[in-house]
């Protein structure tokens, strides 16, 4: 049976035969610069070429000269010239469809006239026309260009039964050669011009579907991967293209299909560059056939087909379809695959902006990333790459322009008035030519459109992109890119955390030290804002410790503004004080250990210098109190995210107090504390600090060491930690009551009011805890140096006295300091109390209490009024012979002690001691001298004898 003749007359449009020996046009002129629109499907009658050839703006094209046609148009004309086989191009000439330069979006075009932007923004009323008025983005004069038309005679019935007839051989056969294929696709496209007029085709079509599917998926699947020498693809593009203009879709509406276009896009970007199946065509001849035109009529074909399925695409689902086919193939790594893919969807983009009909709802949500894309895509070092980008995205900003429009309820919202407003004096401060090569000045005009969720994925992409862009070019303008959509979006980001997850994830891919600054510029320019601090922190505390040097390096190297570094480390401060004020947890909270690690890595690189200084008090006091908390604890006893170290086995050597002691080193030194960081290497302070039963000796060497080399900055810390007394749990509050203390010797301490100084002391001296006590007593023991400072403290005497009885001897021997020091205010009853109570503590076991408590009851003696001096007297006799027994101790200090009250009492009596008393010699040892002493004491104390 003949093949039926396919009647392309009705899409009559021009074409030009050009030389083979240049595969690209040259430019002529920039000033002529002509754009491949392509236009196919066309019945537009195209304009009379020009004086002068144009060369086409996006240098990479085919184009030499100014005319209009259609790939099928194209190849029915070289099939007529070459006679057998079906040729498409002889070696001798190229025959190249072109379109018509009667492009008014071009855009090489200058300013139009913007006199309205002059206007108040509020007076004005947008419509169509407004977005048009946007300088270079007036509509093309675009008739409707890609409608089908039919032949200009209907096809019989009789015809029509012949090509059903040959088509259902073919579903219930085999195609055995390429003229039974191409006469197959051409018998299928004849059909699919009678449905809108014959029901038999409608009908035979709609019902084959699945088997067309499955023919063309065949077809498609039997073409050599690696070379072109058939025009089978192109005729297989061009038949889906004929159904889509009747509404019959074969890429959309079920996974056959879908996968059939995965197909027919991978065999079509796969294919070599053109240099190189020219060179195959040289060692393998492909016969009459011209391997460059073929490529070029089948690339063509493929573009047409893709903006077949946008003519009619209201809610721009084909739109979403077609780019998540092209997204990897837009991000290739070969240039000859990421250069059609660009120039397929610029293609897209150019027809749809011409037939855009827009109705909601829009399904397409990935607006952000395809502006993206596209942006990064002007900034491809590959020329080509980045031309066809150009052209992509000067149509795309229409579309968007339009589907904002229509996306407003109010036609005349602020917000679109702003937003136009903006985008035209961006626009008009940028050359039209320069502005589509300059990726992140696209950013800033795209970015006053696009949404917070737009935007997120604009990020997004970006970042994604770094893996993919391995010029170091392309990935700069990626980084810039990033920044200017950042610094000028800032504020509607809801995807942040998202944000920051792909930022890890990508630093370790990127070597290019100008990006990575640029990458982290992007984390510093999130957590500078107050909005996004605390989200960007505790994402980046998210991660194992210790940090890997990718993610220390951007703690290390954060670059704000000096407003906010106080609010950044203040932020972070908290997330780890905010751990210590919780109750008590079996687990030490992960956020705790990361916080301070963070710490310690903002402290090592310096960035934040001025904020470290301003927060010294409470970073140092933070740090301490976390030393304090994390004593004896290893990473097991941390309750660490599940997952977070599946990868990794934590080394034994990492423990939450080497991230405690690292941090609080490192805080002295930034600070210039070189010498109580001395102070604290001389004397093991870190080794005491560390420990369960010694830390407070290590805080209080610390706090003393700031004292006397740093008051003003110990008197900070002072005035810091009246509030801080009272918060969080014991560890806290011990911590930082013992450096409250010690800072209590300062001479400002009296300047405190007494409800945070005594009152606050004598609290402490009625908690449960010992410890409490004891920093109380030595409290008291410092303030009560202060003259002003004596009244307030002589009323805690009761709760004093009470302490002689305590069993820590500590506390007693601090207890007994104080009293020496009120000893001489104290009222009779009070005294002869102290006095008893001192009697019984003669015996104490404790080395040093017996001693302390003699020393105290002769003091307590000296101070007896005279008019009281009766009432004691029997206490004073009551306690001579202890005494006498205690000279004779072997310790020293307390046979010393005894001596020296047995004077004291002698005095009070108006007694002289025999000298024998004061021998230092055992009396088993000198009878006669114990003898004189007992007979002495006999005497004077008749009835004691």
């Amino acid at each position: 049976m003949p093949l039926p003749h396919r009647g392309r007359g009705s899409r009559v449009a021009g074409f030009r035969v050009a030389s083979t020996s240049l595969p690209r046009a040259t430019a002529h002129s920039p000033k002529h610069a002509q754009r491949l629109t392509r236009r196919r499907h066309s019945s537009e009658q195209v304009p009379p070429p020009g004086p002068e050839p144009q060369a086409d703006f996006r240098s990479g094209k085919w184009l030499q000269e100014r005319a209009g046609g259609d790939a099928r148009d194209s190849r029915q004309a070289a099939r007529a010239g070459m006679g057998s086989r079906h040729r498409i191009c002889s070696q001798e000439e190229i025959v190249i469809p072109c379109a018509s330069d009667n492009d008014s979006g071009s855009v090489d075009l200058q300013l139009s006239n913007l006199e309205d932007i002059r206007k108040d923004p509020s007076s004005l009323e947008l419509t169509d026309s407004d977005i048009s008025d946007i300088a270079g983005l007036s509509r093309d004069s675009l008739t409707d260009s890609f409608r089908h038309l039919t032949q200009k005679g209907a096809l019989s019935e009789a015809v029509v039964e012949r090509l059903i007839r040959s088509i259902q051989e073919v579903f219930d056969g085999e195609l055995q050669n390429e003229l039974e294929k191409l006469a197959f696709l051409q018998s299928l496209s004849s059909l699919s011009r009678t449905l809108p007029y014959d029901e038999t085709s409608e009908s035979f079509i709609h019902n084959h579907i699945a088997d067309i599917v499955r023919i063309l998926n065949m077809l498609v699947e039997e073409e050599p991967v690696h070379s072109l020498f058939s025009s089978v693809r192109q005729e297989v593009f061009v038949t889906i293209a004929d159904l889509s203009y009747q509404d019959v879709h074969l890429l959309f509406g079920s996974e056959d299909r879908a996968d059939l276009f995965s197909l027919i896009t991978k065999s079509i970007m796969t294919l070599p560059s053109v240099t190189t199946l020219i060179q195959l065509q040289e060692i393998m001849p492909s016969g009459s056939y011209n391997t460059e035109c073929l490529y070029r009529q089948t690339f063509q074909a493929f573009s047409e087909m893709l903006q077949s399925l946008v003519v009619k695409d209201p809610h721009l689902e084909n739109l979403d379809t077609i780019f998540k086919e092209m997204d990897p193939w837009l991000q290739s790594a070969n240039d000859h695959e990421r250069e059609r893919a660009t120039a397929s969807m610029a293609q897209v983009l150019k027809c749809l902006s011409g037939h855009l009909n827009l109705k909601l709802p829009l399904r397409f949500q990935r607006l952000g990333h395809l502006v993206a894309l596209m942006a990064l895509l002007c900034g491809d070092p590959v020329k080509q790459v980045a031309e066809e980008a150009a052209e992509g995205t000067h149509y795309l900003l229409r579309i968007t322009l339009r589907l904002k429009y229509i996306s407003y309820e109010k036609k005349n919202h602020p917000s679109l008035r702003r937003a136009m407003k903006k985008c035209r004096e961006l626009l008009e401060l940028y050359s039209i030519k320069r502005f589509y090569s300059c990726p992140f000045k696209i950013a800033q005009v795209f970015e006053v459109f696009l949404n917070s969720n737009e935007l997120c994925q604009f990020v997004m992409t970006t970042l994604d992109s770094l893996e993919n862009l391995k010029h170091p070019c392309t990935q700069q303008s990626a980084g810039e890119l990033l920044i200017t959509l950042v610094k000028n979006a800032e504020s509607r980001f809801e995807k942040v955390p998202e944000i920051m997850g792909v930022i890890c994830a990508r630093l370790s891919i990127i070597s290019q030290p100008r990006v990575r600054r640029q990458i982290i510029n992007t984390v510093s320019l999130f957590i500078s804002r107050p909005k996004y601090t605390d989200t960007v922190i505790s994402h980046l505390l998210c991660h194992p410790v210790p940090y890997d040097r990718h993610l220390a390096e951007v703690w290390r190297t954060l670059e704000v503004e000096l407003p906010s570094t106080t609010w950044i480390l203040w932020r972070l401060l908290r997330k780890l004080q905010k751990c210590h004020n919780a109750p008590t947890q079996e687990k030490m909270a992960y956020v705790a250990v990361a916080a301070t690690d963070a710490l310690y890595e903002v402290l090592v690189g310096n960035r934040l210098r001025a904020a470290t200084f301003r927060l010294f008090p409470q970073l140092l006091m933070t740090l301490l109190i976390q030393i304090h908390h994390s004593i004896g604890l290893t990473m097991s006893d941390v309750a660490i995210p599940s997952g977070l170290y599946s990868e990794q086995e934590m080394s034994s050597e990492v423990t939450p107090l080497c991230f405690a002691i690292q941090a609080t080193k490192t805080l002295l030194l930034r600070t210039l504390c070189w010498q109580e960081f001395n102070i604290m290497e001389k004397n093991k302070g870190w080794t005491l600090l560390e420990g369960e039963e010694c830390h407070l000796q290590g805080v209080s060497l610390l706090a003393n060491a700031l004292l006397e080399r740093n008051h003003l900055l110990a008197h900070k810390v002072m005035y810091l930690l009246v509030p801080l007394l009272n918060r969080g749990n014991d560890k806290h509050k011990l911590t930082s009551a013992g450096f409250f203390v010690e800072l209590l010797q300062s001479p400002v301490a009296r300047r405190l009011p007494s409800i945070y100084s005594v009152v606050r002391l004598k609290d402490w001296l009625h908690h449960g805890n010992s410890v409490f006590k004891f920093l109380a007593l030595k409290g008291l023991r410092y303030l009560i140096k202060h003259q002003e400072m004596r009244e307030g403290i002589k009323s805690l005497l009761p709760c004093i006295l009470d302490l002689l009885c305590e069993t820590d001897e500590k506390i007693v021997l601090l207890a007994i300091q104080i009293l020496l020091q009120l000893v001489g205010t104290m009222d009779f009853t009070t005294l002869t109390a102290m006095m008893k109570t001192l009697f019984s503590l003669f015996g104490d076991v404790r080395p040093d209490v017996p001693r302390f408590s003699m020393t105290l009851f002769g003091a307590s003696i000296k101070s007896v009024k005279y008019t009281d001096k009766k009432a004691v007297e029997n206490q004073v006799l009551d306690s001579l012979v202890p005494l006498l027994l205690y000279s004779q101790d072997e310790n020293d200090a307390v046979a010393k002690e005894s001596r020296q009250v047995l004077t004291i009492c002698a005095q009070f009596l108006k007694w002289k001691l025999p000298p024998e008393v004061y021998c230092k010699d055992p009396w088993y040892i000198r009878p006669s001298e114990a003898g004189a002493v007992c007979k002495f004491f006999g005497k004077k104390m008749p009835g004691e004898s």
